[in-house]
């Protein structure tokens, strides 16, 4: 295992903000993982995971413990069955499951970060979930102390969130499993109506696999979501907020809002998100908040590809960017009465 100490970590995040770490840990094998992860337990040490960073606000003072960045590789095809270590790129792993004419995550392709994170989040994006083909996850569990598998239904998964998100501190994520479909080269049934529109076909039907992916790429960095070192849009951990999902009370509550503030035929985004439930967008309520593409005047600013991620325009702090989101959130619910939560896990930092 490779050792740095007092590592800077700005550097491993998709932001490129935050202080460095007391000790920064790179392994590269499941053996190495597991023998970092015990040691830092048996010393009390506090312990940062640290996958392809896309998803993550380390705060300006840094890490006050151990950073493990896993950094360890295997792609296993067999049939439709799918074996990704954890810190394998998952640009790449799309990839090769559309090469390979596998149908099931083509429309997650372009999304920054690593297979083992995939589950945490619980990664979606265009109509596609990664708890639709998970069909088990290998982790270090700390707790026990021994490495366990857990099915798709133990990992509780849900919108943006998993077993492994609500407990952040027990599993460590080794290994994750996938059952894809062999659909004669053409893509699952395309559930994301901007996807269908842009391929010139109704949701529900299919395409070859290296179009739905060519055109999710193209819709993604046409908003920025693609990295680019170049484009300080890309500087940025994607989507900021989730989607909000209301109650049925609170979402007639939210539409009175909109239609007092926007005139009686304003409509605010609506989708089904369970029994008593809606789910409408982030994007659209920060944008009709007043907070357009752009938005700031300081080296923190929203995206001026998309509302829904706040970039670092190349000489931010973690502060700066903290002091972005807090003015959207207020914004927002001062507007509309809806909170929005963030979607990237806070590292010493917090809204």
């Amino acid at each position: 295992m490779q050792e740095l100490h007092d590592a800077p970590l700005a550097p491993l995040t998709t932001f490129r903000l935050g202080g460095p770490a007391t000790r920064l840990v790179t392994a590269t094998t499941d053996a190495e993982v597991i023998t970092a992860v015990r040691e830092a337990d048996a010393d009390g040490t506090p312990l940062l995971i640290v996958g392809g960073g896309s998803n993550l606000v380390i705060g300006d003072k840094g890490f006050e413990g151990t950073a493990l960045r896993i950094a360890t590789r295997g792609c296993e095809l067999v049939g439709t069955r799918l074996e990704l270590a954890a810190g394998e790129i998952w640009t790449d792993a799309v990839a090769r499951t559309v090469e390979a004419g596998l149908a099931g995550v083509e429309c997650l392709a372009g999304i920054p970060g690593s297979a083992g994170a995939t589950p945490i989040q619980n990664v979606g994006a265009y109509g596609q979930e990664v708890s639709t083909t998970i069909t088990e996850v290998i982790a270090y569990d700390r707790r026990a102390g021994e490495t366990v598998t857990l099915t798709n239904g133990e990992c509780a998964f849900s919108y943006r969130h998993s077993r492994f998100k609500a407990d952040p501190e027990r599993y460590v994520v080794l290994r994750v499993r996938f059952a894809l479909e062999d659909a004669d080269g053409l893509s699952a049934p395309l559930k994301y109506a901007e996807t269908a529109r842009a391929l010139g076909v109704e949701p529900g039907d299919r395409v070859p696999l290296a179009e739905a992916r060519e055109t999710v790429l193209k819709l993604r960095a046409g908003k920025g979501m693609v990295l680019d070192p170049e484009d300080h849009d890309t500087w940025s951990a994607g989507s900021f907020f989730t989607n909000p999902i209301l109650t049925d009370a609170d979402f007639a509550a939210f539409h009175a809002r909109v239609r007092e503030r926007l005139g009686d035929g304003a409509e605010p985004p609506a989708y089904p998100a369970g029994e008593g439930h809606t789910k409408t967008s982030a994007a659209w309520l920060i944008d009709k908040a007043g907070f357009t593409k752009g938005y700031g005047s300081g080296p923190a600013r929203i995206s001026t590809k998309h509302t829904l991620a706040l970039t670092n325009r190349g000489a931010a702090t973690t502060e700066d960017l903290l002091a972005l989101a807090r003015e959207v959130v207020a914004g927002v619910r001062e507007a509309f009465g809806v909170t929005l939560v963030n979607e990237p896990v806070m590292v010493g930092a917090g809204l």
